[in-house]
C-alpha cells in the first residue's frame, strides 16, 4: 500500500488530508511526514483557535485557493487533525505541502 494514500485522498468533498500539528513554532511550515499525517509547524499557540486558523491560513495559501475551501472535520482540539480540502487533487495537496513543493500555477 502507499503511505502517501492514508495522508491524502481525493473524495467527494475534494481531498481527505491527515495533518499532524505542531503549535508555537518559529514559522509556519510543513516538515515532511510523521506517521500517518503531514507535519506541519504553526507559528501559532494553540488558544481560542489560533492555531487551526493558522493551519487553515497555509493550507489555502500553499494551494492557492480561499481558506474557505480548507474546513477541520475532525481533531479540532488535538493535534492529529483530518481536513476536507476542496477545489484542489490529492497530487497537487502532496506538491504543494511536501518540503520542496514549488507554488505555482497548476491547471485543475
Amino acid at each position: 500500500m502507499n503511505p502517501r494514500r492514508a495522508i491524502v485522498q481525493d473524495s467527494e468533498c475534494g481531498v481527505v488530508l491527515s495533518v499532524h500539528v505542531q503549535p508555537r513554532a518559529s514559522r509556519t511550515e510543513c516538515v515532511g511526514i510523521h506517521g500517518d499525517a503531514l507535519k506541519v509547524r504553526v507559528a501559532a499557540p494553540p488558544i481560542d483557535g489560533a492555531a487551526n486558523d493558522e493551519l487553515i491560513r497555509y493550507i489555502a495559501d500553499r494551494c492557492t485557493i480561499p481558506p474557505t475551501n480548507v474546513l477541520i472535520q475532525a481533531g479540532t482540539k488535538g493535534r492529529h487533525k483530518r481536513l476536507c480540502v476542496k477545489g484542489v487533487t490529492a497530487e497537487l495537496v502532496m506538491a504543494r505541502l511536501l518540503p520542496g513543493g514549488q507554488k505555482r500555477a497548476v491547471k485543475i
